[in-house]
């Protein structure tokens, strides 16, 4: 039996939604859809256990191929199959399985949900470019508005930044007093409390050196503007992207030379988001190269599908500087928030 939650069942809704609508629209930075520009599909292109197949659409019929296989099905039915499948996952919880879409999905070798996790592209996608005339495959990465939120950057030691407390002395006794506050918010506590103290955090690197590196791949000042950002996270009241940019922008951490107007900031965040949302893994090397070629999928709520495609770079920057927020995650098992 196939089992999946909401985001995962998305996965096979975007398959049979775009099958079923031949077309891809793209979507601004507000997530609306961009009424004159779409890109028509010709082929969807799917890795499963038993082989690569080919969806290919000719007219108002879907071609499956794959080995010496060939099925013939009409459009319509991917849009039947779409519209009930878009009501399950939205009265689904948890995990769970629809058993007349595994059958269909089955009579058309579609065996699995969700793509490997060890790409960023979800879906590859053959489109005619009307501009460039291109049909070349791009991968899309996938992320669905009908679940939980998605993540971007997935917590772990990777992620973790070293500051050194300066300004102050704390001897044993505070240090463990701090490091005992146990609050719902204790991260941002223990910070509150030791810059009452009188305390200053001066940045020292990242926990992993792999990490470090592929930041100053991307941007050789990005560590310190990142630990800033953090910092920002935990002693402010916002934790969305787009206001925490707007303060470092305003205070100006590392001394940019602003004079005339120049947004450092606000352009080196959307490259690190740019990267980590279309290829780059944190305990890996990072070399530049794409896995996401094409880039982002949204599954609206609505059930609409809208690209970010990185031939539109500033709408896809710009929806995600606009859309990603900072989370907690586990201070135990990710091993960070106290003082050593």
């Amino acid at each position: 039996m196939i089992t999946g939650n909401k985001g995962e069942w998305s996965e096979i809704y975007a398959l049979f939604k775009l099958l079923g609508d031949k077309e891809l629209f793209a979507g601004d930075q507000e997530i609306m859809k961009i009424q004159n520009l779409a890109y028509p599909i010709l082929k969807i292109l799917r890795t499963e256990i038993n082989g690569n197949f080919e969806y290919s659409i000719e007219d108002d019929i879907v071609v499956i191929s794959g080995n010496t296989e060939v099925f013939r099905i009409s459009v319509n039915v991917f849009k039947e199959k779409a519209i009930f499948l878009l009501k399950q996952i939205k009265i689904n919880q948890g995990t769970f399985a629809i058993i007349e879409i595994e059958e269909f999905m089955k009579s058309i070798n579609c065996l699995s949900l969700k793509a490997s996790s060890s790409s960023k592209s979800d879906i590859t996608i053959v489109i005619h470019d009307k501009r460039t005339g291109f049909n070349q495959p791009l991968g899309f990465s996938i992320k669905s508005q009908l679940g939980n939120p998605s993540t971007l950057l997935n917590a772990g030691e990777t992620t973790n930044f070293i500051y050194k407390i300066v300004n102050i002395f704390l001897n044993d006794q505070e240090i463990q007093n701090i490091n005992n506050i146990s609050t719902k918010s204790k991260v941002k506590d223990r910070i509150s409390l030791i810059i009452e103290k009188g305390g200053r955090f001066e940045f020292v690197n990242t926990q992993k050196n792999i990490f470090n590196n592929n930041l100053i791949l991307i941007d050789s000042r990005l560590p310190q503007i990142l630990s800033n950002l953090l910092l920002e996270f935990y002693s402010s009241n916002f934790s969305d992207i787009e206001n925490l940019v707007k303060i470092i922008e305003k205070n100006n951490p590392l001394n940019f030379d602003t004079t005339s107007k120049h947004l450092f900031y606000s352009y080196k965040i959307k490259r690190f988001l740019n990267d980590i949302a279309l290829g780059m893994m944190l305990s890996k090397v990072w070399s530049g190269k794409y896995d996401a070629t094409g880039g982002y999928l949204i599954v609206k709520q609505n059930g609409d599908i809208l690209c970010y495609h990185i031939y539109n770079k500033n709408d896809f920057e710009s929806y995600l500087l606009n859309n990603t927020k900072l989370d907690t995650a586990s201070t135990s098992k990710h091993k960070f928030g106290l003082i050593y």
